[in-house]
């Protein structure tokens, strides 16, 4: 994908619209403060702090090429591309098997009004459309109902349930695995 290039969204007129573009520059402080969060980190895999340096040479190096970084993170903006609603990333990306592992995080204002749905659509078509990818898969904590609600309404499949998957620090959390094929 260019650096300034865009995807505009097909979503149905009930979803906002929403544009996924390459990350820029100026997309620092969120990156900072989504990767920092660590309410987040009790949804994912990720349990340590990144600092401005490493995130800043993290933009400055991805080409924004999947089969290169093996993995492709994608800002979500609305449609006037003027406001950052989240991210959506494709990860541990296999070029044999053609499929990624699915991230996707809303900022808190934008929760609940549609753009999480629209996001995922759009990446769905993208991966479908330009990349020709096989299937997506996410890991989801049971507990995290919207996300599996979001996911299973748009036609991710759970295949497995992972007892005990992610650590909090106090209690384990199963996790589904779910996966949609394109």
């Amino acid at each position: 994908m260019e650096k300034n290039s865009s995807i505009s969204s097909s979503c149905s007129h009930r979803h906002p619209f929403v544009l996924l573009r390459a990350m820029e520059p100026e997309d620092l402080d969120l990156l900072y403060r989504i990767e920092n969060d660590y309410d987040l980190w009790q949804v994912g895999s990720t349990n340590v702090p990144y600092s401005r340096y490493v995130l800043h040479d993290y933009i400055a190096n991805t080409t924004g090429d999947i089969f290169t970084d093996k993995q492709l993170r994608l800002i979500v903006t609305d449609v006037s591309g003027a406001n950052v609603v989240g991210i959506v990333d494709l990860i541990n990306f296999n070029p044999q098997h053609l499929r990624a592992e699915v991230g996707l995080v809303i900022q808190k204002a934008y929760r609940d009004q549609g753009y999480g749905r629209a996001a995922m659509e759009e990446l769905i078509t993208y991966t479908r459309e330009v990349l020709h990818l096989h299937q997506l898969y996410a890991f989801v904590a049971r507990d995290n109902t919207y996300c599996l609600k979001l996911l299973k309404s748009i036609g991710f499949q759970q295949n497995a349930l992972l007892k005990d998957w992610l650590y909090d620090g106090k209690e384990y959390h199963d996790v589904e695995l779910l996966q949609f094929f394109l």
